[in-house]
């Protein structure tokens, strides 16, 4: 693959990146299939910054993170006093307190609005580029089209609004509700049907901007009023039927091995329809998603001892009592593929822990080949299993280099008691909820064997859009619009795919409703950044869960930024900060 260096990006006027202080946009290209000469490296020069930035806006302590931590699936406390409290953006921002000035929420307008700077540009380059003959800009320009429609809908979520801008000597009109929801259809359609569908999951395709139309008809019910009771309306949700079924009779697939999805190989699984492209270049690649939530003392990769996680992001008891009320006295491992894969495997003779404690468990181990060795996947509970280092840091391994696997030591919180790495279903702001071994933990995403370090190497492609949601979207347009046996069978369809395990196969419904459907969305789209839009549209924002209390629907909306609101000042009226705050 041939390294390109982008043309220098200059300021885009006015408000768009005005408060963000000087950047440097000069960069690599980093997805091969962005590379080229001649008059393509016109086109990847201009379009690759915009799916290079998706990186930023989907890092963990950014957008992803914000969508996290907002929702009944996470929670992120003060690790043991010492971790993670980055001034208390997280625990505001889960207990719906957060203010204009908000570290989480600013990171997450900053690169959102940057991204889409530069999806403007390379759109009117685009154009210009068609203007002067260059026909093979033509499918690019409608790429990043489809890329404004996209990130102005991250903005319409998160602040109820978006920007129309379509030159770069411009000032952005902010618009907002049935507006908003106007111009973004608009834009997706005049592009929905003739851009690409053959350019892979990497590029915004003809099925995703089906899927952001999908998207789009089904929030409208909120767009329209976010502070309001949805507004669900029959002709949108046959607009949903008429873009899912699009894609349902497409070229896709739901994918057998849930855990598939998410593992180093999953640019060409057949049920991803756009994903962020890792594939390639190690220095710019992250598993932030792999990694947050992850025990400290866990090293995933024995290959890579540097590799760990850092005991982030929980999952909050009220999220996991959803899969217990689901499955009853059956524990949901063995119920739900999409609950747990076991690849960890413990020899029978060594699981009992009785009188086994890091004092004395020498020979508690068993052995495996560095690059077997893969730490379990899905909603992780209890003791944890995994390699340990002597004292001078170096991975144990037996006298043909095997790597030992033992119970994983806690050290992080267990101070002169030393213990194993316990995690305990109670995680919350107290004391004892707030160690670093609290909490469930989130393993969906595959540590990648190409990586060299935990921080900031991974091949695994970020999901952004699949065909699973395709199925929960058209279900529930299906309910909402009274069909309750189409939207049971396309449930059924989604949970009876996952058929790699056979023991572990979700069973058939034999009923559903709003409520059940919702839950449904948690078991397939968790750790994926959907819960807080998927809350809103059912009505569940303003619920009680974990440490969070506050009902005001205000907080639906996050706060604009201070510091956006400093830097479109100068323009009176131009930015009106939402209620609220």
């Amino acid at each position: 693959m041939k390294n390109h260096r982008f043309y220098k990006i200059l300021p885009i006027a006015a408000f768009l990146i005005s408060f963000l202080g000087c950047t440097d946009l000069d960069e690599e290209v980093l997805d091969e299939s962005l590379t080229g000469t001649g008059q393509a490296e016109v086109i990847s020069g201009s379009i690759a910054p915009v799916y290079g930035m998706l990186r930023q806006v989907w890092m963990h302590t950014v957008n992803f993170g914000l969508q996290e931590v907002a929702s009944d699936e996470g929670i992120l406390p003060y690790r043991g006093g010492t971790d993670w409290f980055d001034g208390g953006k997280f625990i505001a921002v889960h207990q719906h307190l957060m203010t204009p000035t908000n570290g989480l929420v600013g990171d997450a307008w900053t690169y959102i609005t940057l991204t889409l700077s530069r999806a403007v540009l390379a759109e009117e380059r685009m154009r210009l580029e068609v203007e002067n003959g260059n026909s093979s800009a033509q499918d690019a320009m409608y790429e990043m089209t489809a890329m404004k429609a996209y990130l102005n809908m991250l903005a319409l979520d998160n602040w109820g609004l978006v920007f129309k801008k379509d030159a770069s000597n411009e000032l952005s009109e902010i618009l907002r509700g049935q507006d908003a929801i106007d111009y973004l259809e608009s834009e997706l359609l005049s592009v929905v049907d003739v851009i690409n569908s053959n350019k892979g999951p990497g590029r915004m395709n003809k099925f995703a901007v089906n899927a952001l139309l999908a998207r789009l008809y089904l929030n409208a019910a909120v767009y329209r009023d976010p502070y309001g009771m949805p507004d669900f309306r029959d002709a949108d949700l046959d607009k949903v039927i008429q873009y899912t079924n699009n894609i349902i009779e497409g070229p896709f697939a739901l994918s057998p091995e849930y855990f598939e999805l998410f593992n180093d190989d999953n640019n060409t699984n057949p049920e991803i329809i756009f994903s962020l492209d890792q594939r390639g270049v190690l220095q710019t690649e992250h598993s932030r998603w792999q990694y947050w939530s992850i025990s400290g003392d866990q090293v995933p990769r024995p290959e890579f001892p540097s590799t760990r996680g850092t005991d982030a992001v929980a999952v909050t008891p009220s999220f996991y009592q959803t899969w217990v009320d689901a499955y009853g006295e059956v524990d949901p491992a063995d119920a739900d593929a999409r609950f747990f894969q076991e690849n960890t495997v413990i020899p029978d003779e060594l699981k009992d822990l009785t009188g086994v404690n890091p004092t004395n468990d020498e020979d508690h181990f068993y052995t495996v080949e560095a690059t077997d060795f893969e730490i379990d996947r899905g909603i992780l509970r209890n003791i944890i299993w995994g390699p340990r280092k002597d004292g001078s840091g170096n991975i144990m391994t037996d006298e043909n280099g095997k790597v030992k696997i033992y119970p994983v030591i806690n050290r992080r919180s267990s101070g002169a008691n030393i213990r194993y790495v316990d995690h305990t279903l109670k995680v919350d702001f107290t004391t004892e909820g707030s160690l670093h071994n609290a909490g469930y933990r989130f393993s969906k995403y595959q540590f990648s064997h190409t990586a060299t370090n935990c921080c900031s190497n991974s091949s695994v492609d970020i999901v952004l859009i699949r065909l699973g949601e395709i199925y929960l979207m058209r279900a529930e347009a299906k309910l909402r619009k009274g069909d309750t046996a189409g939207a049971l069978a396309d449930i059924n369809t989604l949970r009876t795919s996952r058929n790699a395990r056979p023991a572990q196969t979700p069973a058939p419904l034999n009923s559903i409703d709003l409520d059940i459907l919702f839950r449904e969305s948690g078991f397939e789209l968790y750790w994926e950044g959907h819960r807080r839009v998927y809350q809103i549209r059912y009505g569940k924002y303003e619920d009680s869960w974990t440490e969070k209390t506050n009902s005001d629907v205000n907080k639906r909306l996050f706060p604009i930024p201070q510091k956006a609101m400093d830097g479109a000042s100068s323009e009176a009226g131009f930015l009106v900060q939402n209620p609220g705050y």
